[in-house]
């Protein structure tokens, strides 16, 4: 009997099965976690070197944070201790020198990024200047609608924004050559123009693999994130393929109101829960003194 034609799957945004969770979760088929949650739909894993174990070489990253502010600091050291190399990685900024995603770059083990800020990193601005990674400077808002549409689905997207500027006209540098010298740069866009107002377009982005911090979550992967530390992470789990959250409080299902919740579990794949130590250990990227 011949089996019904099926159209083949398309568009940005394909996840894949929770299977491998099933063979990483030390639970057994026929056990039952607290409050009845089938081990098959239980994303905790024990350590966050376990989450990660499968990130190698050449992955793409989607990475939540902004500045200092809810950085997965503890999934990028245990990324940091494997070793991987040639990453690619979106996120609004790379980090600051000593923390953050400036542990992997300045360790060599970036090679693309797509962002929107450099800030005050230093060895990011000498590895970009010097040729040694390539940088894809984005529009802050543009950056987090590409993370958006990636995750929903949605190919490609106009936005006003960068119209008229190398933005939409090419020619930004992404890389450059040793003697500093543009060897790449970024290609015209598409312009449109709808009801006499000129659009660029602009793609949406996935990633092999997201990693964000939430200050709650459950054991089905649903996240609530805490005042600025909400920023780019829920975005950058919606572009992962597969998503890792480090949470600072690991609570039941059903124990967080569906009200409340700020991304649903079927964005992620792998939940990590913090020791009291880490969920405590936030930087702050500059101390300030003002006279009262």
């Amino acid at each position: 009997m011949r089996k019904p034609y099926r159209p083949p799957l398309t568009g940005a945004r394909l996840r894949p099965t929770l299977k491998p969770l099933a063979i990483m979760n030390n639970s057994s088929s026929g056990e039952r976690t607290r409050n009845g949650v089938d081990p098959f739909m239980d994303k905790v894993l024990a350590t966050a070197e376990a989450a990660v174990a499968d990130i190698g070489d050449g992955a793409s990253l989607a990475v939540g944070g902004f500045g200092l502010s809810g950085v997965p600091d503890v999934l990028i050291q245990a990324l940091y201790a494997r070793g991987p190399a040639g990453l690619r990685v979106v996120s609004n900024n790379c980090g600051v020198d000593g923390g953050g995603l400036g542990i992997l770059l300045a360790a060599g083990r970036i090679d693309r990024v797509t962002g929107s800020y450099l800030g005050d990193n230093k060895e990011f601005a000498r590895r970009y200047l010097g040729g040694e990674i390539e940088l894809e400077l984005t529009p802050q808002g543009t950056l987090a609608e590409r993370l958006r549409a990636g995750g929903c689905g949605v190919p490609a997207f106009y936005t006003p924004a960068g119209v008229g500027t190398p933005v939409a006209e090419g020619g930004l540098p992404w890389r450059h050559a040793r003697d500093g010298r543009p060897a790449v740069t970024a290609p015209p866009k598409e312009v449109r123009t709808f009801d006499g107002r000129p659009y660029v377009l602009e793609h949406g982005i996935t990633t092999d693999f997201a990693l964000v911090r939430a200050a709650r979550g459950d054991r089905l992967g649903n996240l609530v994130f805490r005042r600025a530390a909400r920023n780019f992470n829920p975005l950058a789990a919606m572009a992962g393929r597969i998503t890792i959250a480090e949470v600072e409080e690991l609570v039941e299902p059903g124990a967080i109101d569906p009200d409340e919740v700020h991304l649903p579990g079927v964005f992620v794949q792998r939940v990590v829960t913090l020791t009291p130590e880490q969920a405590a250990a936030k930087g702050i990227e500059r101390r300030t003194v003002r006279a009262r």
